[in-house]
């Protein structure tokens, strides 16, 4: 069935390989735009990016035809390529095999990329570890519906 309207909205983390800070703030905004449009080649619409040493975290509204599994496997190979490709980093660039993805209302898109946006500041106070438990704690959380 054809979907004609949706509201699909990701905010997607990825992590490199061994949390090693590979990704040089001189190329950032390279790999950010190559992310972009990987993004808008898959009929998703990237709102929020930020490439921090070892991770990047992007929100998008993703089309109903891709799954975030699949949109989260073309983006990290494609852009391990082109980041490799074009020798944006000292060595062998490589991404964790498992990304996280977590689900964004539509109300709360302007806070989430706000704090995409916000990485440098947010990590001068908090780690990456620190971040990614929080997230993890936030955003498992166990509801039971029967209490």
């Amino acid at each position: 069935m054809k979907i004609e309207y949706n509201n699909l909205y990701t905010h997607f983390i990825f992590t490199t390989l061994d949390r090693i800070p590979l990704i040089s703030g001189k190329y950032r905004e390279r790999i950010e735009k190559y992310i972009t449009g990987i993004v808008s080649n898959n009929d998703s619409h990237l709102y929020a990016i930020y490439a921090n040493p070892e991770h990047v975290h992007f929100l998008v509204s993703r089309s109903p035809k891709i799954s975030e599994e699949n949109l989260a496997s073309i983006v990290a190979e494609s852009s391990q390529r082109f980041i490799n490709q074009n020798q944006l980093c000292d060595g062998s660039f490589a991404l964790q095999e498992s990304a996280s993805a977590f689900s964004v209302s539509k109300s709360d898109i302007d806070k989430v990329c706000k704090y995409i946006l916000n990485q440098p500041e947010h990590h001068r106070k908090v780690s990456f570890q620190e971040e990614y438990e929080e997230f993890i704690k936030y955003y498992q959380k166990t509801i039971n519906p029967l209490k």
